[in-house]
């Protein structure tokens, strides 16, 4: 060896992720397209009061950017972005057509049981969550998967707004914007 390789010890977290099978497969642009225009309310579960954090980005984009009926579910808050925050699913004033999942790949089992109590339609798992086994046990039960995608950048980008780095470019375009 000439000391300049990068082999990864098999017991490692990192070796884990890069074998890994991610043999499933979510929906398709055109797909996901449709689910966006179709929704009329989007829950965010772990949403944060936090301005740091992407779910507090993410749910600013979505207040101001589309007619989505926006609500933010945290246990932990009592108000996000000037709205009631809300303890769980159930207690929402409605079944959202959305479930956007800020939490960990292991703890999105637990939300899509309650995704599924409440009776939405499809749950979107945030870019950089993965849950293979979640996301084959949902659509099993009927639920449309979205995950490993943020609503955000795929809002944007369906609709004129998106930089490269995710940010609203304020082009002005002849398209007709659909919300």
């Amino acid at each position: 060896m000439n000391g300049l390789s990068c082999s990864v010890p098999t017991d490692s977290p990192l070796a884990t992720l890069s074998t890994s099978e991610h043999t499933w497969e979510g929906p398709d642009a055109k797909e996901r397209l449709r689910i966006l225009r179709a929704a009329k309310s989007v829950a965010i579960v772990g949403a944060s009061p936090n301005p740091a954090r992407s779910s507090y980005f993410v749910g600013t984009y979505l207040q101001q950017s589309t007619n989505y009926r926006v609500y933010f579910v945290n246990p932990n808050a009592d108000t996000i972005l000037g709205e009631k925050a809300y303890p769980n699913l159930a207690s929402l004033p409605e079944v959202p057509d959305i479930v956007d999942v800020f939490r960990r790949a292991s703890d999105v089992p637990a939300v899509l049981d309650e995704v599924l109590a409440v009776g939405a339609k499809t749950i979107w798992v945030q870019l950089g969550i993965w849950n293979q086994e979640a996301a084959e046990y949902g659509e099993s039960k009927g639920l449309t998967v979205v995950m490993d995608r943020c609503i955000k950048i795929e809002h944007a980008r369906f609709h004129g707004g998106l930089h490269l780095l995710g940010f609203d470019t304020g082009q002005i375009t002849a398209r007709k914007t659909i919300r």
